[in-house]
């Protein structure tokens, strides 16, 4: 029966994680960070087109820290935007982005968004901490 017993668990799904995010070089304090975690290439980096995707809102601040909580195992992107005037979509002049955004894995900005896969990252076993510099095409 113990044998028994340890085979189940040892095939139990397992438990939901938290991924944690550091978001630095906000350059002001105003308005809110709109945070999406997706697991669907189709729905990176604009999460609207994922209704699986998890957002949050998270307030300004020199440093923001934040996690999504009860993340299952698997490969999943974020995107971000410092949303300054807090009007909860993404600003642009001629088809530029005004106000600041950044990306899992602190992936690079090539004339567009990044791909899934550049900013793509694994929740499984280890804990899962992404550190990501917001950029602005503005100053």
């Amino acid at each position: 029966m113990a044998l028994m017993g340890a085979g189940l668990l040892g095939n139990a799904a397992s438990p939901p994680h938290d991924v944690r995010v550091t978001v630095t070089d906000l350059r002001t304090e105003d308005g809110q960070v709109l945070a999406c975690l997706t697991a669907s290439p189709k729905g990176f980096p604009d999460c609207s087109k994922d209704p699986a995707a998890r957002k949050l809102a998270i307030p300004a601040a020199k440093t923001v820290v934040f996690s999504f909580k009860g993340v299952d195992e698997g490969t999943y992107a974020i995107s971000l935007l410092h949303d300054e005037n807090g009007n909860g979509r993404a600003d642009k002049t001629l088809m530029i982005p005004k106000e600041g955004f950044g990306f899992s894995r602190d992936a690079k900005v090539r004339m567009g968004p990044p791909s899934f896969e550049d900013a793509a990252f694994r929740v499984g076993d280890e804990k899962v901490h992404q550190r990501i510099r917001m950029r602005y095409l503005f100053r």
